[in-house]
């Protein structure tokens, strides 16, 4: 079978040629301009569709025209008006210490025994306590004599080496729901004094001395008071002041010679300024609560309760606070004569002179 030649493919190359053949129309292109026209420049400023903003007169509203003042980091401020800081305390005491074993088992027991509550005094106790009619009670520990001097006043003495113990008042010479500024409206003051006849040998190596505080029951008679909750003491040994604290104390005054008469009292009273609502209560006490410690009869020195504490090894002072009844405290160690007054006419400070 022989090629065989289309004619339809024929007919389409002469289309083709004739369209490739048609000329252009007449004129320039339509965006051509001839070059005889005469040019226009475009009007001045800016685009109409152009916003132009300029920058108001002046520096910008963050800057200064001058510097602030210098500061003279050197000059060191007046810090009188801020609170003193915490004072230090101390892990052990420089002339005596109880022994471990007797402290854990102090711990132990104050767990195992909570504060009490405190309660509705009768009329008859009031009365007790306003005359310095008060007793003061022998713990088992107590290696000595005990005997009644007059109205409110004791005289005691220890064996030479006798071991810790803490004497307490038979009635609180605070009572939180009669005494209590928040009850009454008025400021509460408790005091006592205590004299140092003299001291004997004390127990080993350390010397004999003696305590006086105030505790809220009940409390471990076999540690001196201020070192287990509850508790506040002045220790005549080293003069530091001990506020639930089981450690070494705080330096507060100078060791208390035998011949002196020493005294230790607490005032209660509304604060000043009323409570920060915004503030937990544990930050802003309901009741001002002062310490203050005298000798022969000239109030020495003192301190806030609520003092700026040590965040690291102060125990707070829960039962101190005027939310408990408080009972006057007497801690013995060694060989030790001394003489308790609650008795305000035996007393060598006078409230009335403070």
């Amino acid at each position: 079978m022989g090629l065989f030649r289309s004619s339809k493919g024929n007919q389409a190359d002469s289309i083709g040629r004739e369209d490739s053949q048609s000329d252009a129309p007449p004129g320039p292109p339509p965006s051509h301009r001839p070059s005889n026209e005469e040019y226009h420049a475009p009007p001045p400023g800016p685009p109409p569709g152009h916003n132009l903003h300029l920058p108001p007169p002046g520096p910008p509203p963050s800057h200064k025209a001058d510097p602030p003042p210098y500061h003279d980091w050197t000059v060191i401020p007046d810090t009188a008006l801020l609170p003193p800081p915490p004072s230090l305390g101390h892990e052990t005491s420089p002339t005596s210490n109880a022994s471990l074993s007797d402290a854990d088992r102090a711990h132990d027991w104050c767990r195992t025994y909570p504060l009490i509550r405190p309660h509705q005094p009768a009329a008859v106790h009031l009365d007790s306590v306003k005359n310095g009619n008060l007793e003061l009670v022998r713990p088992n520990e107590f290696q000595g004599g005990l005997s009644k001097a007059g109205l409110g006043c004791w005289k005691g003495s220890t064996v030479p080496g006798g071991r810790d113990a803490c004497l307490l008042s038979s009635l609180p010479c605070y009572f939180a729901l009669a005494d209590s500024p928040l009850v009454t409206g008025m400021k509460k003051i408790i005091y006592f004094e205590v004299k140092v006849l003299s001291y004997g040998r004390g127990r080993g190596g350390d010397a004999s001395s003696l305590a006086l505080g105030w505790c809220a029951l009940p409390y471990p008679t076999w540690r001196m008071p201020g070192w287990e909750r509850g508790s506040l003491a002045v220790h005549g040994d080293d003069g530091r002041k001990y506020v639930n604290d089981t450690w070494g104390g705080k330096d507060f005054t100078s060791a208390i010679q035998a011949g002196q008469t020493v005294g230790l009292g607490m005032v209660f009273s509304i604060p000043d300024t009323p409570p920060d609502y915004g503030s937990s209560p544990a930050q802003t006490p309901s009741i001002n609560v002062d310490v203050f410690f005298t000798r022969d009869g000239i109030k020495e020195s003192g301190w806030s309760l609520h003092e700026e504490l040590d965040a690291q090894n102060d125990l707070g002072v829960d039962g101190l606070d005027g939310q408990s009844d408080l009972y006057a405290a007497v801690g013995v160690f060694g060989s030790i004569e001394f003489e308790v007054n609650f008795n305000r006419t035996r007393w060598l400070w006078q409230p009335s002179l403070s």
